[in-house]
């Protein structure tokens, strides 16, 4: 089983695309394929800049790619539900078991509420989850009826986040427009989610950084 055949796997679309249904449904901004995908490659990134093999960049993409799937049965606790949903469909495929059970482990641990980064595929899948901010997230609506979720992901204009291994440095850059959402009500949302990404980011023998306009937060 590959990153390429999971990515084509009927089951894990379908639990993907109901999950992001119920989350728009619920008002929640958007974890469809799209943002799996994303959060797929750039922890594959992650631990590509810090060296680790081709095997466990492999097995960090099938985790990013398949970790929102629980949302399809409850937002809450979705981490767990997913991870029990991962296993089901890993368990047909030809996945080594010692695979599949770090798969598992990562997707299970991968919410703030709940979970946190228990070996380098886990804290690498935390750190891409928590950094897809983007004003492309937010389903279209008319601004009026934007939540703080909506009003936090809209005003960022512009993210990136750089992995210095030389230092061991990972950093969130973010541009935020304050007419739309102020400093208090971002970190209201995101402060929990960046702390995690603090305690990944060391179980990778490295620092999370995070700059808000130019000035240093975390």
């Amino acid at each position: 089983m590959t990153y390429k055949e999971i990515r084509k796997n009927s089951e894990v679309l379908a639990y993907l695309k109901k999950g992001n249904d119920n989350l728009g449904t619920m008002g929640f901004t958007d974890h469809s394929e799209a943002h799996c995908a994303v959060v797929a490659e750039r922890a594959a990134q992650i631990l590509l800049k810090f060296g680790y093999p081709d095997h466990d960049v492999e097995i960090v993409k099938i985790a990013g790619f398949m970790h929102d799937m629980g949302n399809a049965i409850n937002r809450h606790r979705h981490a767990e539900y997913g991870a029990l949903l991962a296993d089901h469909i890993l368990a047909k495929t030809d996945l080594p078991l010692e695979d599949r059970v770090t798969i598992v482990s990562a997707i299970g641990n991968h919410d703030e509420s709940t979970g946190g980064a228990v070996d380098a595929v886990s804290a690498a899948l935390i750190i891409a989850d928590k950094t897809d901010v983007r004003r492309n997230r937010v389903r279209e609506k008319e601004m009026s009826a934007f939540d703080i979720h909506d009003r936090v992901n809209y005003a960022v204009t512009a993210a990136k986040l750089k992995i210095n291994p030389e230092k061991k440095i990972v950093t969130l850059n973010l541009q935020i427009d304050e007419s739309i959402c102020s400093m208090l009500e971002y970190f209201e949302i995101f402060l929990e989610r960046m702390l995690m990404c603090r305690r990944a980011a060391e179980m990778l023998g490295a620092r999370f950084k995070l700059t808000a306009n130019g000035s240093k937060i975390v």
